[in-house]
């Protein structure tokens, strides 16, 4: 599979997502870059921003199998994991029991509210999305690839909630923010939802196509540079510390981050910067990965493993800001390469 063929395909996925969601390019983007990256992906934004559908309608134009998961309060882990059932066989009354697969055995997993579900469901699906395996009755069972959990997350409604923890939020690659639509996109909703016309969408990947594209997306080159750039970026998040020897940083990070951040982000946030900047590489038909592309992937990818302290709440300074002043603070690398 050649440059042009990869975007073709990814091309051909955003327009058939388009025809049901209005106005997200930007979001469908990033949702499509941690498909190819391999990676998790959360969605967090205020209720009717089309965070399910945007979701289902990726899944609807991939020949992946889809299953949608409602998190509520009362979830237990056996509800997405699966059960045993004890089963009596009518002609000999013999019974035994058989393990009923649940739910999170699909290639793509929608789990719409993910902050609703108590620590113990977390935790279940915490394991099958880093392990890519399952643990149950006594047995590990390994989950179909490609394998993806695209989380939804509403940020103003948290009563009644358990908000993930900063170990669960770092297993996601990104934090996609789908923002309000513009006054044309939004009357373009209304005009597309509220007739009798129904949208379908034609499937454009398999399963096959996908791990195709996720093996090309890590094979792609990135210079030493770029990955000193990526290690720059994560490290300029965290607060001074000394080492085991007693040594400073190496580099001072932004008057922001000395002020307002309790924990940065660690080393997961480099391989998803350097990941995301790939599979951006690709779909722009490069052969190598360039600084912009790091750029590009920054804010999804470290704003949700910054953690602001008091004093930031205090004085109304968000994570995003924060991530911005250390973009603009690292020195960007020579690559020789221009987007």
């Amino acid at each position: 599979m050649n440059l042009t063929e990869v975007g073709r395909i990814a091309g051909a996925v955003v327009d058939e997502v388009e025809k049901a969601v209005v106005g997200k390019r930007d979001a469908l983007e990033l949702l499509l870059l941690g498909l190819l990256a391999d990676g998790h992906v959360l969605l967090e934004d205020y209720p009717g921003l089309a965070k399910t559908l945007m979701v289902r309608s990726v899944a609807e134009s991939m020949r992946l199998d889809f299953r949608r998961i409602q998190f509520t309060p009362d979830l237990v882990p056996s509800d997405i994991t699966g059960t045993e059932l004890l089963e009596e066989n009518a002609a000999t009354g013999a019974r035994s029991f058989r393990f009923v697969r649940g739910p999170v055995f699909a290639n793509i997993v929608l789990a719409d509210e993910i902050n609703r579900a108590p620590p113990r469901t977390q935790a279940a699906l915490l394991e099958a999305m880093q392990e890519h395996r399952v643990t149950a009755a006594g047995e590990t069972m390994r989950l179909p690839e490609p394998f993806f959990v695209l989380a939804t997350q509403n940020p103003i409604e948290q009563e009644g909630t358990y908000p993930l923890p900063e170990a669960q939020l770092d297993r996601f690659l990104f934090d996609i923010r789908i923002g309000y639509p513009s006054e044309e996109e939004e009357v373009g909703i209304l005009r597309s939802t509220t007739g009798v016309a129904e949208v379908a969408l034609s499937p454009v990947l398999d399963a096959a196509e996908t791990s195709a594209l996720q093996r090309l997306t890590r094979e792609l080159p990135a210079a030493d540079p770029i990955l000193r750039y990526a290690a720059a970026l994560a490290r300029a998040t965290r607060p001074p510390v000394e080492d085991a020897k007693g040594n400073g940083t190496t580099a001072p990070p932004p008057d922001l981050v000395r002020r307002y951040v309790r924990w940065g982000a660690g080393p997961r946030a480099g391989q998803a910067l350097v990941l995301g900047a790939k599979a951006h590489a690709l779909l722009s038909g490069r052969a190598a990965v360039a600084p912009d592309d790091v750029r590009r992937v920054a804010q999804p990818v470290l704003r949700h493993r910054v953690l602001p302290n008091f004093a930031a709440d205090a004085d109304g300074v968000t994570a995003e800001q924060i991530v911005a002043a250390v973009v603009r603070h690292v020195p960007v690398p020579e690559s020789g390469i221009r987007v």
